[in-house]
Parts: C-alpha cells; structure tokens; sequence
C-alpha cells in the first residue's frame, strides 16, 4: 500500500458539523482526507489504471447519465473509487487511529442491519444531542457482550440530523485483543481515560461513556436494569473541564440479548477476563449459543444537562462531582423504568 500524504494537526477539516481536525498517525503514516474525489492516474502503482476502472471513477465523479442501471453504475464506481482509495493510502485517520470513511462505508453498512432488522431499535430525544459542538452522552451498559455500544453508535449517527459521530471510550481489554482491537480503532473507540476524552470533548467531538464498566454488562439477569455504581464521577469532572453538556441515555432491550444466569470464575481467570457467562444457550449449544436473542430495543437521550456555566475550579470539586454524578444516574434509572413500564414485551 501506498504511503499517503502527512495531515498537520492544526489542518481544519470539518465533517459532519464535529470540526475534526487530523492528524499523522503514530509512526509518522497518515492519510489523505476521506472525502477527495478519485486519485489521479498517478498516485497509482506503475502510474497505470485499467481502463473500466477510469471509466468508474468517473462515474463516481458525476460523469454516468441517468439512464438505466445509472444508480447501480454509480455504486460500482463508489465501491472501485473506495478500492482504489485503500490501494494507494488516499484516505484519512486522525491521531486514534479513527477511520471515518471505512466506519460509515463498511463498519457502519454490518452494523445497521442488526440495529435496524434484528434488534429493531427506536431511538428517542435524539434532539437532544447537539447539532455541533461536544457533548458527553452518559449511558447504562448491559447485554454480556458490549453490543449496546454499537447500537448506541448506530442510532446516533442514523437519527441525528447531522450525523453526528459517536466516539466511544472502550475498556482496556478492548485494545488488548487481536483484530477487536484494530476495529475498534478504525470505528472511532479510544481509551477510557480522562485526557482522551477531554481532547476529543474540546476538538467537539460526540463522546460516548458508560460509566458501570464491566460491573454493568457482566451482572447477573436477576439485577437487570439495576444500575451498578457510576465509579468516582470522573466523566463529571471531564464534562465540567471541556465545558459540554452531559446528555443522559438510557437503553431497554439489551439486557435480555445474553440472559446470564451464571458465572465460571475460574474459567474467567484462565482466560484473563473479567468473567465468564453462562447463558440458556451458551455453551450448552456451543457457537450457535453466542447468537443474540432477537430481542426490541429503545435508546432514549434525555434532557442535557449543561456544565459551561461552572467556574473552572469546579472540576476538582468532590461534592459537585458527586451531585452531578447521582443525579445523571437517578435520571438514567428513573427513565429505564418508565421504558420498561411502556413495554409490551421483551420481543415486541
């Protein structure tokens, strides 16, 4: 593959209302923006392109007519000029390794038939998300497996009128493992880690944090819907130093994905991971029991609550903290239950 060009950090680029702002990837590699037309003749190896894939690229520059099979030239010549994008290195990533392109081209299309078909889910108060700006989205994790992130991911980025991107701050067992952990970049995940947060925060970013960690997607189904503690309120104190408004989310449907009615310890031990589950299928029908159960989603963002109007001082105030941190888990708490009331069933 190609090297590509060297972004500076302070190259304004704004996509999607966030004002991103690129930059070389570690090592010194760094992309070429995303949104270019097709590379000329010369970026490619030997300076050659076959001949259907120039007609391509110019079907993707405008140039097929309308007539018919127009609309499937044109997604040919998309999915060649895309192809020929990742060939020669002329695309972006900025400093996390956040690919924007192959998130809403590739990540985006696997994830979206799970959110919409199989888990059908409704989103909510999505005008409360800002349409430019940082904002903190504050959310309950349940489900076993982290699937609630990424349909957290999917349901802001579809019913946002600016398609907004979320960043999620992953735990670091995340980035420890093969493949998850290159995805996870490319998706737009980042450390769960106060400075992190407060870079992507103040560039304006839309970060997304759910606060119960492990203790929250690991529980028992028997504590479902009961939020675990929201550890020390750092998320608070990070809101309050970038000056963003934390929006309260609260997901119904997850918790019943991976119904865990047990826990190997020692298995879990054995494989370096914070717990095992056992399931009504899993392991019992083997790789057919890790199939989630199809099972009817709602995400609902409530009402922000802002933190520009704190002196700066505020963010190291333990009290405040603690005030801001109960009342976003009373507010998630509160609206997970009046979700499970308006229920009429786990599936429907």
């Amino acid at each position: 593959m190609a090297d590509a060009k060297v972004i500076p950090f302070d190259d304004d680029r704004s996509r999607s209302g966030a004002g991103r702002r690129r930059a070389a990837l570690p090592g010194g590699r760094a992309q070429g923006p995303s949104s270019a037309g097709p590379a000329p003749v010369s970026a490619l190896p030997g300076g050659q392109v076959p001949e259907g894939v120039a007609e391509a690229a110019g079907a993707a520059s405008g140039e097929v007519g309308e007539g018919p099979g127009g609309g499937w030239d044109r997604r040919i010549a998309g999915g060649l000029a895309f192809l020929r994008r990742r060939l020669t290195g002329d695309y972006d990533v900025d400093e996390f390794g956040y690919d924007e392109e192959l998130t809403d081209q590739v990540l985006m299309s696997v994830l979206r038939p799970l959110a919409d078909k199989y888990f059908r889910v409704e989103v909510k108060g999505i005008e409360n998300i800002p349409s430019d700006g940082g904002a903190l989205i504050v959310a309950n994790h349940s489900g076993t497996l982290p699937l609630d992130g990424l349909m957290l991911q999917v349901a802001v980025h579809d019913n946002h009128p600016a398609e907004r991107h979320l960043r999620l701050l992953a735990a670091d067992l995340v980035f420890m493992l093969p493949v998850v952990n290159e995805l996870a970049r490319k998706a737009g995940h980042t450390l769960a880690c106060a400075e992190d947060a407060e870079r992507l925060l103040q560039a304006g970013e839309v970060v997304g944090v759910m606060p119960e960690g492990f203790k929250g997607i690991g529980k028992p189904f028997s504590e479902r819907y009961k939020l675990q503690r929201f550890g020390r309120g750092g998320f608070v104190s990070t809101a309050l130093r970038a000056g963003v408004p934390i929006v309260p989310c609260s997901i119904v449907g997850a918790e019943e994905i991976y119904p865990m009615i047990g826990n190997s310890k020692t298995l879990a031990r054995v494989l370096g991971v914070p717990y095992f589950p056992i399931t009504p299928t899993f392991p019992w029908l083997g790789p057919l029991g890790a199939l989630p159960l199809p099972t009817k989603w709602t995400i609902q963002f409530g009402e922000p609550i802002p933190t520009d109007g704190y002196p700066p001082e505020a963010a190291e105030d333990p009290m405040l903290m603690f005030n801001l941190t109960d009342q976003v888990r009373e507010q998630i708490q509160h609206t997970l239950y009046k979700l499970l009331v308006q229920r009429r069933s786990v599936f429907f």
